[in-house]
Order: C-alpha cells, then structure tokens, then sequence
C-alpha cells in the first residue's frame, strides 16, 4: 500500500471513530434558540458528559421492567436511542476526512483538517436541526483552527500561510457581519463567528481559494433555497439554517486549494 492509500484510510479510520462519539454532543446540542443545552434524554433521565451513543441506559431499563421511573411524567417516551445515529454521523465524518486526506496528502496541515472536521460535521447537524450554532463550538473553532494552523506553519512541507489565514478569517468574518448588519433576519449572528473559522482555514492556501469557498457556500444556499420555493415547500422570505451551506462550501474550497497548492 502507497503512503497515499495509507494516509487517507488512517484519516477514514479517525473520522469514523470521531464521528460514533458526536451523538450525545449533537442531541444535547440541538435545543431551540434561547433554551439551555439538552440534559436530559426524553424520558427525563440525566445524560452524562458530551461524547458518547446518544442512548439511554436506564430508558433501557425502565423499558425492559415496564414501568415509570419516579419523577417522570406518565407516558414519557421510553426510546433508548434518542439522538442521531452514531452510523451516520461516524459514516459522513469519515467520508469527510477521506476526501480531505487524499486531497492534503502527507502535508502537515492534514491534522489540522482533521481534527476539525468532526467539529464542522457537528455544527451542520445541529443547524440543520434547530436553526443554532453553538457559541461554544463556534467560536472555539475559529481560535483552534488560527492555533493549529500557526503551529502547522512551522513544519516543514506545509503549502499555506499563517499569516493569510489570519486576514481570512478578519475578511470573512467582517463581511458576514456586513451581511448580518444588514438584514439581520436573513442570516444569524452564529453564522457570523462560524465565518471566523471557516476563513481561517480557507485563508490558509490564500485569496482565491477564500474567494472560492465563500461564493460555494452562497451558491449552495442560493440553490437548495431555490429549489425549495419552486417546489412550493416555502416562501420567498423564508430563511433557512445557513450554517451547512457556509461548512459545505468550505469544505469544498478547502479541497479545491490543498489538491491545487
């Protein structure tokens, strides 16, 4: 086996285990705008911790003797599995992770790539779900991708700079601020620090490839928007979860710059 097949399946090994520890973190994560995070799994019983089977083991319990738990409303579901699958989410980590590693190659920048991915990967399913990106994630991101990166810089053999991935994520994040200013009912304030990190990393291999991913995610959010009003399934003033379409476009410019740099 090539170094090349060698890396990209240690990347699709890392991804897929990364991604079977997302489901608690995405289940306690998905709560509406202005409530707290989720604690408790639907049958009322404390969840533990962040990473892990979004499953109960007392709902299992519970479900297995046939009875109510005290202090738990009658009828109160009893489903152990109460949050996304770990096979789906450990299956589009993976893919992600695989594709960045055959496009990064052996270059050092490639931990960088994967250790974030799983992070993007978990911010896209929760906006999906309730419309939110997590301060506690976003954020985050965007300082661990600067960090990362600044120590990727003084490895030998990487192809960006540190130093454009720092203006990126100030250009990008300003001008999705702009857009936020504007018309702020069209678009989120987490979409605004989502973008801080997302232009780091794309800032990374330089302007064009920021350039790139940006337009890719207003263009996946144009047509998939799009579709959905040809389709009769909203309005013209409808606004939709932009956060997917922001990661996905900067996965896809990511890509686009590590095969080309």
């Amino acid at each position: 086996m090539s170094i090349e097949l060698l890396v990209v399946a240690v990347a699709a090994l890392w991804g897929a285990a990364a991604g079977a520890v997302l489901p608690r973190a995405a289940y306690r994560f998905s709560a509406p705008a202005g409530e707290d995070w989720r604690d408790r799994c639907p049958g009322g019983h404390p969840v533990p911790g962040w990473l892990g089977r979004a499953r109960c083991g007392q709902c299992t319990a519970d479900r297995a003797a046939g009875g109510d738990a005290p202090g738990v409303p009658l009828g109160a579901p009893r489903v152990p599995e109460y949050g996304p699958g770990t096979a789906a989410l450990a299956t589009v980590t993976a893919l992600v992770c695989a594709v960045l590693a055959a496009a990064t190659g052996t270059r050092p920048e490639l931990a960088v790539w994967l250790l974030l991915a799983p992070v993007g990967v978990l911010l896209a399913h929760v906006d999906l779900r309730v419309r939110r990106l997590p301060d506690p994630l976003t954020l985050p991101l965007a300082g661990a991708a600067l960090a990362l990166l600044g120590l990727a810089a003084l490895v030998p053999e990487h192809a960006g700079e540190w130093t454009t991935a720092l203006l990126g994520a100030l250009a990008l994040g300003a001008g999705y601020f702009v857009l936020w200013f504007v018309n702020p009912d069209g678009m989120g304030f987490g979409d605004v620090k989502l973008a801080l990190g997302a232009g780091a990393v794309l800032g990374w291999y330089g302007w064009p490839t920021l350039m790139l991913g940006a337009f890719a995610g207003f263009l996946l959010g144009a047509l998939y928007g799009g579709a959905l009003v040809v389709a009769g399934r909203i309005g013209r003033g409808t606004s939709l979860a932009f956060g997917p379409f922001l990661i996905t476009g900067a996965y896809l410019g990511l890509l686009t710059g590590a095969y080309t740099a």
